[in-house]
């Protein structure tokens, strides 16, 4: 009796490793897109749904960007920056230029300038990602992304909330935010972690307390003796961040969207840039650390010296630091940036696109301010009047 004939082996399902790129590199231009396998439109990175999504049909693109957390190595910074000074004597065009490139969508002439690497065409709003720039060995390369989590939807429900609760802005600049420019950018950070040992001398002050005077002028003040301190403390600095974008952007209230989930980090990928706006760094990680993470890092250390000397005062005079180890991690971050023009002047509003925390500037209204001064005085008067009648 014949055997029966082999049930087909089910298809297997590609590891994410294993799947074709969805992105279109192209050569001549040096750089990337993502077009629609269903309808010719652009994929872009959706993070409502965590895929690539085409933003015309709908169609969803599996990603082959790896998800595993905690894979984001860390590199030697001395070394890392030796390396990249002799690099850059050996690399005679500087690949952060301003650059014309043709669109493979449309033909049309895009300009990138500055330290733009993803924009949209102006023409036919194609997402396009220069490629030159990260893959320059005259550049830091990049180690890991947080991926976009707050949606267009959620980030300006977040920011109608926040304009929503400055009472005291203008009415004219709550309207205008509908007309302001509103973006997801991936911007560019260094995070470091460090070892420090540290030499520090000082004083340690004592309160005492004496009765001086005499009569009704009889009192106690307080006085401190000081005493010579020194001695050794060690710290340990996790995933010190620091912005490395200088170009336009309120980095005081950049820095204020901290803290970042850093354990979320995972190797970076273009895939998650696909359709959003990102920046390559003006401060390499030498500068980042020098100009933003070593201050702090110095004022953690000093506080670390004072709780070491004790008493009820302390002084350092001197601190010696030493990094047993200093490593860092070229990685970008996700803001939703909200730009608004308001009687000539710009007003910046962000948002922590993974985190959803506000941070911004907003203008006050003088007519608020002044109705409120007024209210303020005849509550005043009010109650002064009430106290003096009955009192």
């Amino acid at each position: 009796m014949p055997a029966p004939p082999a049930m087909p082996e089910e298809p297997r399902l590609p590891d994410p490793g294993e799947m074709p790129d969805p992105g279109v590199l192209h050569a001549t231009e040096q750089t990337r897109t993502y077009p629609c396998p269903s309808c010719g439109g652009m994929l872009a990175f959706d993070p409502s749904n965590d895929q690539l999504q085409c933003q015309h049909c709908g169609t969803e693109a599996p990603m082959t960007a790896s998800r595993e957390l905690g894979r984001v190595a860390k590199r030697d910074l001395g070394r890392a920056m030796h390396a990249l000074q002799i690099r850059l004597a050996q690399t005679r065009t500087e690949p952060t230029a301003d650059k014309e490139i043709v669109c493979q969508s449309c033909g049309g002439h895009t300009q990138f300038t500055g330290s733009v690497t993803a924009m949209r065409c102006p023409y036919c709003n194609t997402p396009i990602q220069r490629d030159d720039v990260k893959d320059s060995p005259a550049r830091l390369p990049l180690d890991g992304i947080l991926p976009l989590r707050v949606g267009e939807k959620q980030g300006r429900e977040l920011i109608e909330n926040w304009i929503n609760s400055r009472r005291l802005a203008p009415n004219e600049f709550k309207k205008y935010r509908t007309l302001g420019s509103f973006s997801s950018i991936y911007l560019p950070y260094f995070t470091y972690d460090a070892d420090t040992t540290t030499h520090y001398r000082g004083q340690r002050g004592e309160h005492y307390y004496v009765t001086v005077g005499s009569g009704d002028n009889r009192r106690r003040e307080r006085r401190t003796r000081w005493y010579p301190a020194s001695g050794t403390v060690y710290n340990t600095f996790v995933d010190e961040e620091g912005v490395a974008s200088t170009d336009g952007l309120d980095n005081d209230k950049v820095h204020a969207l901290e803290p970042w989930p850093m354990d979320e980090l995972v190797q970076f990928s273009p895939e998650f840039v696909a359709g959003h706006l990102s920046r390559t760094y003006d401060r390499d990680a030498a500068q980042v650390h020098a100009e933003i993470v070593e201050p702090r890092m110095r004022s953690s250390i000093r506080s670390t010296c004072e709780r070491d000397i004790g008493g009820d005062e302390q002084r350092v005079t001197s601190m010696d630091v030493r990094y047993n180890m200093l490593t860092y991690a070229h990685v970008m971050l996700p803001v939703w940036l909200l730009t608004v023009t308001y009687k000539e002047k710009p007003y910046q509003v962000f948002i922590n696109g993974v985190t959803g925390e506000v941070q911004g500037y907003r203008p006050w209204s003088k007519i608020k301010i002044a109705l409120l001064v007024i209210l303020g005085l005849i509550v005043l008067g009010v109650v002064a009047y009430l106290y003096f009648r009955y009192s």
